[in-house]
């Protein structure tokens, strides 16, 4: 499994969301992590963005 350059702190920042959501996700989804600065693999990355996106057109809708 690769690791995406991205940490859970730029996540929310590109989704203009607070950090503890994407910990929260972090939490639901069993995605270890230490900090908000830690680096996510690939897979993590792209579920927690999945999710970001999908709660966002849910909400537009």
């Amino acid at each position: 499994m690769g690791f995406a350059d991205i940490s859970i702190q730029e996540i929310a920042e590109d989704f203009n969301v607070h950090v503890d959501e994407v910990l929260r996700l972090c939490d639901q989804m069993k995605i270890y992590y230490q900090h908000s600065q830690t680096r996510l693999a690939l897979e993590d990355a792209k579920a927690i963005m999945f999710h970001l996106v999908a709660q966002k057109k849910k909400s537009d809708s």
